[in-house]
């Protein structure tokens, strides 16, 4: 139980967002009842929603406000109305100002398959059965942030585009510790993927880790992967991974082609973590890896698990409420075993429902679990 409420801010953003956030909404009003917990929560804008009311994907009072929560579960952006304007305007620019503005550098993907799901892989069950990865995403640096950066016009008159991939020693540091402390809760093993053939950042990077490893975290077993190799194998062999730590360009290609392997992007959390503060708190987000998906929006179809499951991430790494989020992990995987599907995990003999249903079944197994 919490000693005073948990201050969370709501972003639910574009698309189907909103109505796969309404579905966390259930699982917070449960636990408020039959946990005992408290949640101060307060809801703002994002994204397309934010653009359509306010002109700006995000407003600097979204982002102090989510300085001051102790938590951000975020839904997701993206909206097609919004395709003609300019970069810094389009409704993607949310949530890379949070990451940037809170410092929230390490990115969580677990990529697991639950038992009842095997069959929705495209991979044959031999190979997935059984799979828990933990891909851990540095996400306020590499090319994505580095500079010089932009589209400039030639003297000839072509155009060139510049992105500048740049990492430092601490920025490496930061993400790998998170992904050694992570490996010493599994199973101890982190795999550093990057391509230190042919970047220098890359070899920065190889570098860093292999002496941090050597200085904090001897007892972790360290292994390095390029990263077209480490492509090639999450498709040949996924099981050999336990957590695998990478930079931002690559961590994101990898970690949705790892997402596959579950059988959908609708399955899966992620959780965004940004340095221990003296007052022993860090600066969190908590989202579902898929997008807005704007062509279901409003169908009442959305799988609500990747959102929901994000959640549960979110009590166990901000709140340390590790029973109640091994509790809504469990409910959603006795509702899959109940053979409940929502349309992306259909398969053969399951029960189709839609986005409300299951929210509904996650909240009757919880009550379940608490008898």
């Amino acid at each position: 139980m919490t000693a005073q409420p948990a201050k969370l801010l709501v972003l639910p953003g574009d698309g189907i967002g909103p109505e796969v956030m309404r579905e966390v909404g259930r699982v917070i009003t449960w636990l408020e009842k039959n946990r005992g917990l408290a949640f101060d929560i307060t809801e703002d804008l994002v994204g397309g929603a934010s653009l359509a009311e306010y002109g700006e994907p995000i407003r600097n009072e979204v982002i102090e406000k989510a300085r001051a929560a102790d938590a951000v579960l975020f839904g997701s952006v993206g909206d097609p109305r919004w395709g003609h304007v300019g970069f810094e305007k389009r409704p993607e620019v949310a949530i890379l100002k949070l990451r940037q503005e809170l410092e929230l550098f390490a990115n969580l993907r677990p990529a697991k398959v639950f038992d009842a799901l095997v069959d929705a892989s495209t991979l044959k069950p031999d190979v997935v059965r059984g799979l828990d990865i933990m891909i851990v995403r540095e996400t306020v640096g590499g090319i994505y942030f580095g500079d010089p950066r932009g589209i400039e016009t030639l003297p000839d008159g072509t155009r060139r585009g510049i992105n500048t991939e740049v990492y430092t020693t601490p920025e490496i540091e930061r993400v790998a510790r998170v992904a050694f402390e992570m490996a010493r809760k599994r199973s101890g093993h982190v795999c550093s993927v990057e391509k230190c053939n042919v970047m220098e950042s890359g070899l920065l990077w190889k570098e860093v880790v292999t002496d941090l490893h050597a200085r904090e975290f001897a007892d972790v077993k360290l292994t390095h992967m390029l990263a077209d190799n480490c492509a090639m194998q999450l498709v040949r062999n996924p099981r050999q991974f336990d957590v695998i730590v990478t930079g931002n360009l690559f961590g994101d290609i990898l970690s949705d082609l790892a997402s596959m392997l579950t059988g959908s992007l609708g399955m899966l959390p992620s959780a965004t973590l940004g340095a221990v503060q003296s007052n022993g708190k860090s600066a969190a987000l908590y989202e579902p890896i898929h997008g807005s998906a704007p062509d279901i929006a409003g169908h009442g179809i959305a799988n609500p698990i990747a959102q929901i499951l994000s959640f549960a991430m979110l009590l166990r790494y901000s709140l340390n409420l590790q029973e109640e989020a091994k509790m809504v992990e469990e409910a959603v995987s006795r509702v899959l075993e109940s053979g409940l599907r929502t349309a992306d995990i259909m398969s053969d003999g399951m029960a189709r429902v839609g986005t409300s249903v299951m929210g509904e079944a996650i909240v009757r197994e919880l009550d379940k679990l608490q008898k």
